[in-house]
């Protein structure tokens, strides 16, 4: 009897946000015959709150391979993955690399695969803020520029890369694998007792998290920002789950001023606090995400979106860093004033089944 060959695939996670988009691709491989999967986590994430309870919440294996990069500066902590990595490649030489989104260790994984010949397939392809102060706009156009296959979230990927010159015949429209993580935690999220924990009603709280540089490393931003959460507070307790990066920048003798600070949550607990906001106020491009197929109102606390799906369809607004123009909006969805949004095309759970179609055709293909 012939037997089939086995494909190789090699996935990188690096931070937070890349394991929610790679553990239903390692899932529905699993499911597949003659699939060979090898996971390295850089450790780009090193703290047990933003790496560790990930991979419990999200069912992902623990790594094959950890390369324990740890934190630096943008230039250090590429280099540092870039050196790392390459061995571990040399030696596995997997039919093709899987990196997903726009973290550092996606870019670094992506440059040595590219100069070893391995085929690279990025997950979250194609989104363009057009902002080029953002490090991850940076890291997204020159890992789409190094990939072989390209899984976009939605059409505007698509019309993006087709501008940039991309062949289309690498450019795959599958939908939004972050979303595949939120539906299969949902029912876990529903049994959650983070609410009843931090003594919260439903839709009777604002969620509010800050990480991007240009809002917590600029002193001037990150107390406007801050004062405007406190503000909205007087109306509505906001519960603020604090990145490490704006702990680390809150200005001396910071008082909460009504503010409900908590430490880093994991998966399923966020997606519970999520669900039953009122309202949510962030600069997180996932959590634009997830409210938009949470249908829960969203203030995108930025000047520009990667994810402008989420605001055409979705119930996103762009709301900028002004902390006036923050808290009038705020005021808006509390009073009720708010536009309904609808799910995007493809965002249904089963985009990982389409990025496994892709993977497993393409490793066939190429031994």
């Amino acid at each position: 009897m012939r037997t089939v060959p086995t494909v190789k695939v090699l996935h990188v996670v690096g931070a937070r946000p890349n394991f929610m988009k790679v553990a239903p691709v390692l899932a529905q491989l699993r499911k597949r015959g003659q699939v060979r999967q090898v996971l390295v986590h850089t450790g780009q994430h090193y703290d047990a709150k933003m790496s560790d309870v990930f991979f419990q919440d999200l069912g992902m294996p623990q790594p094959d391979v950890h390369l324990g990069v740890g934190s630096g500066s943008h230039a250090q902590q590429t280099a540092r993955v870039m050196i790392e990595v390459e061995p571990v490649l040399a030696r596995e030489m997997p039919e093709v690399v899987v990196v997903a989104g726009d973290v550092n260790s996606t870019v670094a994984v992506a440059l040595v695969a590219a100069k070893m010949g391995i085929p690279i397939a990025h997950i979250e392809a194609g989104l363009r803020s057009r902002d080029w102060t953002m490090p991850e706009e940076i890291n997204r156009v020159l890992t789409d520029r190094l990939s072989d296959l390209l899984f976009t979230p939605s059409r505007d990927g698509d019309e993006n890369l087709r501008k940039e010159g991309i062949d289309p015949e690498r450019v795959h429209f599958v939908g939004n694998v972050m979303i595949d993580s939120l539906h299969a935690a949902l029912p876990r999220a529903r049994e959650s007792r983070i609410r009843e924990r931090l003594e919260l009603s439903r839709q009777g709280y604002a969620l509010a998290t800050l990480h991007r540089p240009a809002n917590v490393d600029d002193p001037a931003a990150l107390s406007g920002l801050l004062s405007a959460l406190a503000e909205v507070a007087v109306s509505i307790p906001v519960v603020f789950p604090i990145h490490p990066r704006t702990r680390a920048r809150l200005p001396a003798g910071f008082e909460p001023r009504g503010l409900k600070l908590v430490e880093p949550l994991g998966y399923v607990d966020f997606l519970a606090l999520i669900a039953d906001a009122r309202l949510v106020m962030t600069d997180s491009g996932g959590i634009q995400e997830e409210t938009t197929a949470l249908g829960v109102p969203c203030l995108t606390l930025r000047e520009n979106t990667e994810r402008p799906v989420t605001v055409e369809t979705g119930t996103n607004q762009l709301v900028g860093t002004d902390p006036a123009r923050a808290v009038s909006a705020a005021r808006e969805v509390l009073a009720g004033r708010v536009r309904p949004g609808r799910i995007p095309e493809l965002w249904d759970g089963r985009a990982a089944e389409r990025v496994a179609d892709v993977l497993l055709k393409s490793g066939e293909e190429r031994r």
